[in-house]
């Protein structure tokens, strides 16, 4: 769920919500006293964080699989054995 920052028009009181998209914007400043208008400010935002072993399959391949695919790489490159011609 998005976070979003409100601030009260009358008193100036900052604070912020935690609230799903759909859900409508705050109205009422939370402190007792107040109870003044909010208004949704403009976030900044937040940064994509991927968690995981990598976005892609390929990325962060173990030592071994490096190892593995550099080896029938190297055997592939050369050329297959020529057979003797049968007669």
């Amino acid at each position: 769920m998005p976070t979003y920052d409100y601030e009260c028009q009358t008193c100036g009181h900052q604070f912020e919500a935690r609230q799903s998209m759909k859900d409508p914007h705050l109205t009422d400043c939370p402190v007792e006293a107040c109870a003044g208008p909010v208004k949704r400010k403009i976030g900044l935002g937040s940064g994509l964080i991927f968690k995981g072993s990598g976005f892609y399959i390929t990325d962060y391949r173990s030592d071994s699989y490096k190892a593995a695919a550099k080896k029938d790489s190297a055997g592939s490159s050369s050329p297959p054995p020529s057979t003797p011609a049968k007669s």
